[in-house]
């Protein structure tokens, strides 16, 4: 499996670093954060990055995208995490462009040219409990009329307050089924949820809302072969965006080291800091590679791609939390104020390995 970047994606990459580094720095998070933003993005920056062909990347050219991958869309991924750029990247241009391009109906030709535009955002509304079981799904889609009516709960619904369409996975009697939900469907009350990294999540409840046949994403009861084509998606590119982070972190804390003194040397000078740098740099390389060969397998054949994206996943989730926890300590009392970013990086990666599986869950996928 080659790992290296073809010529498009190098400038791909190019591209997306020096867009968010410019138009989506630490700063704009923080602004975010201290004005209890009512989006909990900027609209502006989503435009932009709609102009920039970002939110096209997992998307046909027929219906207005570029196609050009989830290794694409992991490098966009990963530049937005050295930058803690909020956005609905994840939940719309990813998690939802994966579900609509598997169903291949009328729905998803209608609704892929608008998340393109940057028109439209979507969320995924998958999890039920405290942490993430796509097994566990409780919530029932019971046959009414020519349609459905779905009943149940879901939590950690990502930009789910401001989507304009929910995908919903619910049980029906075939099986599970997925369906696109309005989000000002009657008997829809959803509750806005701010994290600790300052992104915001929602949770649903359902009661009675009423959908009809031409909603439902693919066939009735065949939802979770496309349901986990979905998740690996967003999982390869959360473990992308974790690598861009604690790259980060990594990159802030060496120089550090070369900067601050104690006792009048500086202390990257002691060995023992030495070899924590080392450790964690090597780390970091193993990671790279496990979340560019994911990437690589989900663009090849996305069939078998699960065991490397939670590979990927479930390394990322302890290298990254490594990275960030290395970078507070290394940094002193400083790295534990808000004056530095360096803890609004840990919170980012806490929430980001737990997140549609954390390491735990991606372990027992790989063993069982």
């Amino acid at each position: 499996m080659g790992l290296l970047l073809t010529d498009d994606e190098k400038m791909l990459q190019e591209s997306a670093e020096g867009f968010f580094a410019d138009k989506s720095p630490v700063s704009q998070l923080r602004a975010l954060r201290d004005d209890c933003d009512a989006n909990g993005y900027s609209k502006e920056l989503w435009a932009e990055m709609a102009e920039m062909g970002f939110t096209g990347v997992l998307v046909s050219e027929e219906n207005g995208g570029f196609d050009m991958g989830f290794m694409a869309a992991g490098l966009v991924a990963e530049q937005m995490g050295r930058n803690l750029s909020a956005s609905p990247f994840l939940s719309t241009s990813v998690l939802a462009a994966t579900a609509l391009k598997h169903a291949g109906d009328d729905v998803a030709a209608k609704m892929l040219p608008q998340i393109v535009s940057g028109n439209m955002t979507v969320s995924l509304a998958v999890d039920e409990g405290a942490k993430h079981n796509p097994d566990g799904i409780e919530m029932t889609a019971n046959p009414s009329g020519n349609g459905f009516k779905l009943s149940g709960k879901k939590s950690m619904v990502v930009d789910g307050h401001v989507a304009d369409q929910v995908i919903v996975a619910a049980q029906t009697e075939s099986g599970l089924t997925l369906f696109v939900v309005p989000a000002d469907a009657s008997g829809l009350d959803t509750e806005r949820t701010i994290m600790v990294d300052s992104r915001n999540a929602a949770r649903m409840n359902f009661e009675d809302v009423e959908v009809t046949g031409e909603q439902v994403l693919g066939e009735v009861g065949k939802g979770a072969e496309i349901l986990t084509a979905v998740l690996n998606a967003g999982r390869a590119v959360l473990a992308a965006e974790m690598l861009g982070a604690s790259s980060h972190v990594f990159e802030a804390t060496n120089e550090y080291l070369k900067e601050r003194k104690q006792f009048g040397k500086i202390i990257g000078e002691f060995q023992a800091l030495q070899h924590r740098l080392a450790h964690l740099y090597c780390e970091l390389e193993l990671a790279r590679t496990a979340v560019y060969a994911a990437l690589t397998a989900l663009d090849k054949n996305p069939k078998s791609a699960g065991p490397f994206v939670s590979m990927a996943k479930a390394k990322l989730g302890s290298v990254a939390k490594l990275a960030a926890l290395e970078a507070v300590q290394l940094h002193g009392g400083m790295g534990m104020t808000d004056e530095l970013d360096i803890g609004l990086y840990l919170k980012r990666i806490r929430v980001a390995q737990e997140l549609l599986g954390d390491a735990s869950f991606h372990m027992y996928q790989i063993n069982k």
